[in-house]
């Protein structure tokens, strides 16, 4: 499967919105988002792949819940005051696709410099390579750009391995 890259504007910038999950910051590019949801209840989905066992309701549309720490391979943890879900839309087949992204807390929306990013090295990561689109230097530290396409790959149709590796 092709990389999907970050889609830099005419200067060189991307408007992404920022968030945690652990210790980590990521980021999603700003017109995937559609809303930022406090925490509703969750149902988990008997026979889902684990990336995303469970749905919630809101305002009467299913949304499933995507958790990005199972595909990075990170501890669960507990929600706190600051979690959020994240809304997203993507394409699945020409089809536009809602999908609920959990984090830990979500930042602002910021404006990232295609200058301070950088293809994820091909030795000392400790995520899967195909997971990350770009690594974006900031004064803060890092941020990663996760390749939503690779990740969520089994939900929209394409081929299931990393829907496979992805669940723990």
């Amino acid at each position: 499967m092709e990389k999907s890259m970050a889609h830099w504007d005419a200067t060189g910038g991307l408007e992404v919105l920022t968030f945690d999950l652990g210790s980590e910051t990521f980021a999603l590019e700003a017109v995937l988002v559609r809303e930022i949801l406090d925490l509703l209840p969750e149902t988990a989905v008997p026979g889902a792949l684990a990336l995303v066992g469970s749905v919630v309701n809101f305002r009467g549309k299913i949304i499933p819940i995507a958790d990005l720490r199972l595909a990075f391979g990170m501890p669960a943890a507990e929600a706190t005051v600051d979690s959020r879900i994240v809304v997203i839309e993507m394409d699945a087949h020409g089809e536009p696709i809602q999908l609920g992204i959990r984090t830990d807390k979500v930042h602002e929306v910021a404006t990232l410099r295609e200058a301070d990013a950088e293809a994820p090295p091909a030795v000392g990561m400790r995520w899967r390579r195909d997971y990350v689109r770009e690594l974006v230097r900031r004064e803060e530290g890092v941020i990663v750009l996760p390749d939503l396409a690779a990740i969520f790959n089994p939900l929209t149709g394409g081929d299931d391995a990393a829907g496979r590796a992805s669940v723990h």
